[in-house]
């Protein structure tokens, strides 16, 4: 696709799908497993192509999927129907979500501000906000308290490697929610400004549709 867009008279901009965590965010960044393929397909514009002005939309987690009840609570969860929680590292640690309604608007605005550099790196969110916080949202919409469990980080390390090693469905989930929950998503500042993005979803509508959806 980057090779036809390259060579297409008519094509100008190109706008890689890796929404996702930053596989650029520090030095480890380069060896996480999760990053490999979407390495490569940077490496490869960035050496194959002359034309074409790439955007790369960095979004973090989606919190839809962060909010849920998983299959193994030790990478985290939240049950709605059982009152219980399962929050990883302190509880304390700050994560940057992306709803996924918001993913689409984001790009569409993106898609609407004119650029002029070849490579434009574009680090966007819904909200920030911690597994504690998360927490005490759903308490307060379900009008009642739950029980809370907790994974350390040295417990999800030793999951997630156990996770590849037996190449469980979640090993991905496990590395990803690693690098959240160590801070991987965390930025000064957002380039929502950038785009004029000024109205994105909030915490209290996600866990709401995560309400909804379990009931």
């Amino acid at each position: 696709m980057i090779q036809v867009a390259e060579a297409s008279p008519t094509i100008e901009y190109f706008y890689p799908s890796e929404y996702g965590t930053d596989i650029e965010y520090n030095a480890s960044s380069a060896t996480e497993k999760p990053h490999q393929l979407k390495l490569q397909v940077r490496k490869y514009i960035r050496e194959s192509t002359k034309k074409l002005k790439v955007t790369y939309l960095v979004t973090g987690p989606y919190s839809d999927l962060y909010f849920g009840k998983s299959s193994e609570p030790q990478v985290g969860s939240f049950d709605v129907k059982e009152r219980k929680a399962t929050l990883l590292g302190t509880g304390d640690g700050k994560v940057s979500f992306t709803t996924e309604k918001d993913v689409g608007r984001l790009l569409v605005s993106a898609l609407k501000t004119a650029t002029i550099e070849q490579e434009r790196i574009l680090r966007v969110n819904s909200f920030t906000v911690t597994p504690k916080e998360i927490l005490a949202e759903f308490e307060k919409q379900t009008g009642a308290q739950w029980n809370a469990a907790y994974t350390s980080i040295d417990e999800l390390q030793k999951a997630e490697g156990k996770a590849w090693q037996n190449n469980s469905p979640l090993k991905t989930a496990y590395t990803l929610r690693r690098i959240w929950t160590q801070g991987g998503t965390l930025y000064e500042q957002s380039d929502n400004g950038k785009l004029g993005f000024d109205s994105p979803e909030s915490l209290e509508e996600q866990v709401k549709k995560a309400i909804d959806g379990q009931s």
